[in-house]
């Protein structure tokens, strides 16, 4: 999108079945036009996608806090089975001591 290199006409670049085909909007005013409402669809999009990236870190801050809460449980019930008595047999199920 843009203006063209001696700036007399405005064209907008877009896809058209994956391939880059290039609209020519045309100079002066409607060139004008054009381009401040490309801007604005431009920041729209931006904004948009700020929004988005704000919403996965503050989830992800939210995650990090569920996993150390999980990782703290975990070894909290280990904890109890091993005072209770079992032993976690091969990596697996937790089993009552013999004996």
């Amino acid at each position: 999108m843009g203006w063209d290199k001696g700036g007399r006409y405005y064209t907008r670049s877009h896809r058209v079945n994956g391939r880059v085909v290039r609209e020519h909007i045309g100079g002066g005013k409607i060139g004008e036009l054009a381009a401040q409402l490309d801007a604005i669809e431009r920041e729209k999009r931006e904004s948009e996608r700020a929004a988005v990236r704000a919403e996965r870190e503050k989830i992800a801050t939210l995650d990090a806090s569920l996993n150390e809460l999980d990782e703290l449980a975990d070894l909290l019930t280990r904890a109890a089975l091993a005072v209770a008595g079992y032993v976690q047999h091969n990596r697996g199920e937790w089993r009552k001591k013999r004996g």
